[in-house]
């Protein structure tokens, strides 16, 4: 009998039943079964999380930046301890491996570890000249909601930055999995952090979302999903000037010249697309290939994707495991439906994998037409499409012909390519000769219908900081 968890909301410095009495089912996309209940918060657990944030916000924000450090650092020793549970847990709701979500939760602890090491510099002075000089402070409450494709690092990635910065958090934790917010934040109760500081909350995410952004009591929002609900909490948000994060949708090009090792090209971007079953926003989904080495790129391509071992997360030999949530298939479904009716040709994969789980096959097409769904929105999921290009200008006007920007990806060994492609991609993130994620001291954001302002790095801890102006006659003289 399949093991039954329930998940609490987190108010005030305790664990309690949502107010609304019900809660969510939690299914495991491995088996299409339930595996736990999350507790859904009523308008009473928000006032209480809202009023609670707002109470610790002067003694927090007054806490010395190293003093909050050194509790970030306690918290990610704290959940150094708990990996193996915390991953096992992740797998189970996600669909993602063992292995990838061990990866994750170490990348989280980095982050928690990051902002610990720097909260300090991060929050002294910055002297203009001898009579002026910029003063950090916490911007105030921030409300801030995570996606359920990487929700340990996304949920450390905005609570490690904002409580850094001396700010109260209200965390609205995705509903699908709700073991890496409630990891995350018994790792930051554990290690001592005041009453307020942070909350988490499940529940109706447009009503939670709209209540907790109608408040004057938030001072800040950082979201993580899709582009079209970052337009309406942007839009609600503006009502009340809240600063905004947004890190939203990608279409990602990989743009592969002609001069480049085709074999490992081919195997780096079949590594790293099919990582969580695609479900990714900075997964590469559009593969455009110099025609002198198209077909024999192709044919890499497609053997690199049906050697991925696919089965049960918790199965050690499985490469890829199932998709999140029923949604996803609709989505791969209909994708690569309307891509074949308008003459588009399944290299590899194309359907859904006949057992139980959400279980969709890696997907290759290439020949797909320009107007077909799938290269204009944003597959999140385990399909690529392939085509070729014949010069650098197509290249480069292909690859920036979608409205995202969040990140590009090209291989060459040319450097008077690197450099004509690095000032021409439209992308808030490039790489070079490889695919890489978001790191914890670099700054990240996304253009155009890609999101705005930064995560990571001192850009994203100044995120949840105003920088205040202070003039004198004589020289400032701060405290230490």
């Amino acid at each position: 009998m399949t093991e039954i968890t329930k998940y609490q909301l987190f108010v005030n410095g305790a664990w309690r039943a949502g107010g609304s009495g019900t809660d969510l089912p939690l299914i495991n996309p491995a088996t299409e079964q339930e595996c736990g209940r999350v507790a859904v918060a009523s308008a009473s657990d928000l006032d209480d999380a809202l009023t609670s944030a707002q109470r610790s916000l002067l003694p927090w924000s007054n806490t010395s930046a190293a003093s909050r450090g050194k509790l970030l650092v306690r918290a990610a020793r704290i959940l150094k301890e708990k990996i193996e549970a915390a991953a096992a847990a992740l797998s189970r709701e996600q669909g993602k491996t063992l292995a990838e979500a061990r990866g994750e939760y170490s990348r989280a602890i980095e982050m928690l570890e990051w902002n610990a090491t720097h909260a300090a510099k991060f929050s002294a002075p910055l002297p203009i000249d001898e009579k002026r000089v910029l003063v950090p402070e916490a911007i105030g409450v921030v409300a801030a909601f995570t996606p359920w494709n990487y929700p340990a690092v996304l949920n450390a990635r905005k609570l490690a930055a904002a409580i850094a910065a001396g700010c109260p958090v209200i965390l609205k934790a995705a509903e699908e999995t709700p073991s890496a917010g409630a990891y995350m934040v018994e790792a930051l109760h554990e290690a001592g952090i005041p009453p307020g500081v942070v909350s988490l909350v499940f529940g109706d995410p447009p009503m939670i979302s709209e209540y907790l952004l109608r408040s004057p009591i938030v001072r800040a929002l950082s979201f993580t999903g899709s582009t079209p609900v970052g337009k309406q909490l942007a839009k609600i948000a503006a009502s009340n000037l809240q600063r905004c994060v947004l890190e939203l949708g990608g279409h990602s090009p990989v743009v592969v010249f002609e001069d480049t090792d085709i074999a490992k090209a081919a195997s780096a971007i079949s590594d790293y697309k099919f990582e969580c079953a695609g479900q990714s926003c900075n997964a590469p989904s559009r593969i455009l290939v110099a025609r002198p080495v198209y077909e024999a790129f192709l044919a890499r391509l497609v053997r690199a994707a049906q050697r991925i071992r696919i089965g049960r997360p918790d199965d050690s030999e499985t490469d890829m495991g199932p998709m999140a949530n029923t949604r996803r298939i609709a989505a791969m479904e209909r994708l690569t439906k309307d891509a074949v009716n308008r003459g588009a040709r399944v290299e590899t994969g194309g359907k859904r994998i006949d057992r139980p789980g959400f279980y969709w096959m890696p997907t290759i097409l290439s020949n797909v037409h320009p107007e077909s769904e799938v290269l204009r929105e944003e597959p999140f999921g385990p399909i690529l499409t392939v085509a070729p290009f014949t010069t650098i200008d197509q290249a480069i006007a292909e690859a920036n012909a979608t409205e995202y920007g969040l990140a590009s990806y090209f291989f060459t060994e040319s450097s008077e390519i690197q450099k004509r492609m690095i000032l021409s991609l439209s992308a808030g993130a490039i790489s070079i000769n490889h695919l890489k994620g978001v790191s914890s001291d670099a700054p990240n954001a996304g253009i155009k219908q890609s999101g705005y302002g930064y995560e990571g790095g001192l850009e994203g801890l100044r995120a949840f900081q105003s920088l205040k102006l202070v003039n004198a006659t004589t020289p400032v003289v701060l405290g230490s």
